[in-house]
Order: C-alpha cells, then structure tokens, then sequence
C-alpha cells in the first residue's frame, strides 16, 4: 500500500508499505529504510501512534507494536513527554563504519559503543540552566546588543570569561585583550592569518598533535616544524637548530593526545626560547579544567602574557555546537587580530554570549563544571579499573586529567590498525595514535586513544565493558 503521507510538526511522512499481509513488518521495515536513506534523520520526531494510523488506515495497536520493535532495535528513542524520535546512532552494528583517523562529525552512523576523543558528553549538556540564564539575559539586555557589535564580543562577556579565567585558570585577564570566537579553529585561524601578515614563515607544533593545526598553518603558508613530545609534554631543544620558527602552538594543561603535561621546566624553558628568539607561544586550553588527582596546573600564558596567546572554549565544558570560544592576547597582537575579525565574520551570535555571561555570573558555569568533572573522574576510574582486572596486557598512560586516556599495546602483539578493526567488529570506535603523528616514518609505540568523555551518561558502563570484553578476547 501506498501512503500519500501523515503529518506531523507540519510536514509530510511519505511511507511505501508491502502488501496487506504482513503489515506490522511492511511498516518496521519502510521506517528503518527512511531512517537508512536519511529521510528520517537523528531526533527527528514521528508522529503518534494515533496519528500514523489514521494517515496509514492502520489499527493503532499495529504501529504501537512497530514503534516498540524499533525502540528495542535501537533505531527509535521513546521518552515520556517528548514522544518518539528517531535515535541519535540508529544503524546496527553491521552497517556501522569504523573510523581509524581523528575525530569526525557525528553522523547517522556513529558506532554503538563510541569512545572517539575530541568530544564530551552531549547529553550532560545542562539545558535548563542553559534556557533560564538566556532569558534572564535577555529580559535585562539593552536592543543594541543585537546589532553589529565589538569584533572581541559583548563586553558583558569579556568581563564575565576574564574573571572566570582569572580564577579557575590562574590568569589574570584585561577584558579590553579578549576576542571571543566561534571556536577554537576559527581562533586559531585569526592568529595563523595575522602571523602570517606579520612576515612569520615557520610555526612549531607539538608531534604527534591534531591534523587539522597542521592545515591550517599550510592552508595560509606557513611552514611547520614539528617538535616531539615525551612524558614531560614538548621538548623545545631542537628548535635550535631548526632555523628562524616564529611561533609554536603548545597544550601546555594536557597534551593531546599523549596525555602528558608540560613540566615546570619545560615551561621555563619555552618562556625562554620565545624571548630569546622574539616569538610568540599559542596556548589551547582546550580541557585544562578537567584534573582528576590534584589542582588544575595554571596557564602557561601566566609566567609571560606578553609571549602567550591563549586560546580557550566551551566545546569541551558544555558543546562544541555552541560555537564559543575565546582568546587572550599581548597587546602586540590585539590590532592584527581584531582587524582580521571582522573580514572573516564581524562577531559570534549575541545570544549564546549573553547566555554564557549569565551563566558565569551566577555560578552556573562552575557547577555544571564541578559535576562534569566528578562524572568524567567516575567514568576514567571505572575503566581503567575494568582494564586492569580483564587486560592487563594494556597499559593505560597519561596523567589523571581531560577527557580521553592512552591506552599502549603490548609490544608483538596485533597491530594497531589489526586491534582497531577487531573493535570495530564488535562496534566499538576509538583512535589510534599513529594517525596523530605529522614526520613520515615516525616511529611511535602502537597505543589507543579512548575517549571515556563521548558516551552518553546512562550507557558509559555498557559501552566501557563492550570496549574491555573486546580488547580481552584478544590478549587472553
């Protein structure tokens, strides 16, 4: 039978059912088959029971059955209140794709088990202290602050993140020295573009680190100069004889992805080179919140805000879809940047600005930070508990901090790729850190990047034992 569409939320749902025989599975499978082509995509909302079988000349209890199988399938997501909807990772695990690279864009078919870093949590993301700070912004906000703004931000917010940076970072900020941004890689770009003008050739990144830094310095010209990382973080020595580097980008807080912090005397040591040699050292703070065992270390940009640009953002504290991001920089690079600004795009959406500064202001940003950090701690001791009671041929690395863990192989055992595959046959998705390296020929130790941060709150322990059970059944 053919359906000329139900409607719901306004719109159309074309369904092709088989014949009269049969018709609960005619109607399961023409919905996975929308939900397989895209036509029904990730949260989309269907309509009720009621409604689709009035449109289909359906018994309602026929559609109630198949909306039940389909939920018990993972396909759909049932939730009291907001009805039914089509689930954030449908596909089943034959048709999930495994990615052995770094981080991708969600898509219809993220993997079951998903532990790829780069991510937090989405589904911690706090929407109700989201929605009352934007109104009680917005009952308080003058109309101007819709208008074309500042290209650094609303001042409102400047003033909020410099205070918030003072004291959880340890960084003492001018308001008048902060550009916010639409994310870290639109941050980056602004400074890699301003570098570039400013006659820079060459830039310093940490090996292994993420592609997407490297590309971008070529994508505006700059050559890179890769500086190797060891258990105390980037080693700046060989830059010596590397010839004229103009600027290097560090994660000072929690290198990613080895996960090792920078050491007091490496600190030093950069601070030195970057007098010495008249350069300037990027800082990505993109986690440094998130320290399990201790204190958070300070900013590097600390010991010398004339040296350091630092780059932070909310894409790891709440979600990278809220496109903020935020830089402080010398007063050197205050004008070049802000210049660039408003060629690339004049300033970030008013709204999400208003609503971050009220959170700040009212303690909610610090709560929902405190919280994630005792759910992330939860989710790193659980695995790495699990990992030593079932595989302990593994051996999990780097310091008690951010949102993903290194997990080294055994040396002759499988490769890497061989236990990203076996993984991924059990639909379990992670990055493995021979992807991360920039030197071709680098010889690096075979080691996982696991991202414990990724899956959603109420399946981490599901998804953590499917991960381990994996791995043991190939170091047994």
């Amino acid at each position: 039978m053919d359906s000329d569409g139900s409607t719901f939320e306004g719109r159309d749902l074309h369904l092709e059912l088989g014949g009269r025989s049969g018709l609960r599975s005619s109607l399961e499978e023409a919905l996975r088959e929308a939900i397989r082509s895209g036509r029904l995509t990730a949260l989309t909302r269907l309509p009720s029971t009621r409604a689709l079988a009035a449109d289909l000349g359906l018994a309602r209890g026929t559609v109630t059955d198949a909306y039940d199988q389909l939920a018990a399938e993972g396909w759909l997501v049932a939730r009291q209140g907001s009805g039914t909807r089509v689930a954030s990772a449908p596909m089943p695990a034959e048709e999930a794709s495994p990615s052995h690279g770094q981080a991708e864009p969600e898509s219809a078919t993220a993997p079951r088990h998903d532990f790829r870093p780069g991510r937090g949590d989405l589904s911690s993301f706090p929407r109700g202290a989201w929605v009352a700070a934007l109104r009680r912004a917005l009952r308080e906000a003058q109309d101007s602050v819709l208008d074309y703004g500042d290209p650094r931000g609303l001042r409102v917010l400047r003033q909020a993140l410099a205070g918030y940076i003072g004291r959880a970072r340890g960084l003492p900020v001018d308001p008048d020295r902060l550009v916010v941004c639409n994310g870290w890689v639109q941050g980056f770009a602004l400074i890699t573009e301003a570098l570039r003008d400013a006659g820079a050739r060459r830039v310093a990144i940490e090996d292994p680190s993420m592609a997407r830094n490297s590309a971008s310095l070529r994508r505006f010209g700059l050559g890179v100069v890769s500086v190797s990382v060891d258990h105390q973080g980037a080693d700046p020595t060989a830059l010596a004889r590397r010839g004229s580097v103009s600027a290097a980008l560090l994660t000072p807080a929690h290198q990613y992805p080895t996960g090792a912090t920078l050491s007091a005397d490496r600190r030093a040591a950069w601070i030195s080179w970057a007098r010495h040699h008249d350069a300037v050292l990027i800082e990505d703070d993109y986690d440094g919140e998130f320290r399990y065992d201790r204190q958070p270390v300070g900013a590097l940009a600390a010991l010398d805000p004339g040296r350091v640009i630092y780059g932070g953002t909310t894409s790891k504290t709440l979600a990278p879809g809220l496109r903020l991001g935020w830089l402080v920089l010398p007063r050197r690079w205050l004008e070049p940047v802000t210049d660039l600004r408003p060629i690339v795009d004049r300033h970030t959406g008013a709204l999400e600005q208003l609503a971050l500064a009220e959170m700040i202001a009212s303690g909610a940003y610090d709560r929902h930070v405190r919280h994630s950090r005792m759910r992330y701690r939860r989710r790193r001791d659980l695995l790495l508990t699990l990992l030593a009671d079932q595989v302990p041929a593994v051996t999990p690395h780097g310091i008690a901090a951010g949102l993903h863990t290194v997990i080294d192989l055994p040396v002759g055992g499988p490769t890497e790729d061989e236990v990203i595959d076996h993984l991924a046959r059990a639909d379990v998705a992670v990055h493995g850190l021979a992807g991360y390296h920039h030197r071709t020929g680098t010889r690096t130790r075979a080691a996982l990047v696991v991202g414990f941060a990724t899956p959603p709150e109420h399946a981490f322990a599901v998804d953590a034992r499917a991960l381990v059970a994996s791995l043991a059944g190939l170091y047994r």
